[in-house]
């Protein structure tokens, strides 16, 4: 299962895990939404309600596809956050583990807050 995540100035493919939130977000493509950033984070609401997974976590690798249940959003680190210690990819709270990018997740450093970002199938 791939994605495609599209903004102005760049695009990443992802590739999902087979999870419950990983399957609801494929069902809800394609959507658009204002992308926010948190540090080295990407942030962004999607139309996917869904409860913490039993391998749920806070802290993941750069470039790990994520769902951050409270917010109902993605959430794709590609550095330390506000919260981090050291260089660690620390989120706000635990997330379901969707994926991860597949190239340089930097890629993701050029999204501006507030501007689209689309994510289709792929």
């Amino acid at each position: 299962m791939r994605i495609c995540l599209s903004w102005r100035r760049g695009t990443a493919f992802a590739t999902l895990q087979d999870t419950p939130t990983a399957r609801s977000l494929l069902d809800a493509l394609p959507f658009t939404s204002a992308a926010q950033t948190w540090g080295c984070e990407v942030y962004f609401e999607a139309p996917v309600h869904a409860s913490l997974e039993p391998e749920a976590r806070q802290v993941v690798d750069p470039g790990t596809v994520c769902f951050w249940v409270e917010g109902s959003a993605l959430a794709i680190p590609y550095g330390p956050t506000p919260v981090s210690r050291g260089s660690e990819c620390r989120l706000v709270s635990r997330v379901n583990v969707l994926g991860c990018l597949e190239g340089d997740a930097q890629a993701l450093a050029t999204v501006r807050p507030g501007e689209p970002i689309t994510v289709t199938a792929a």
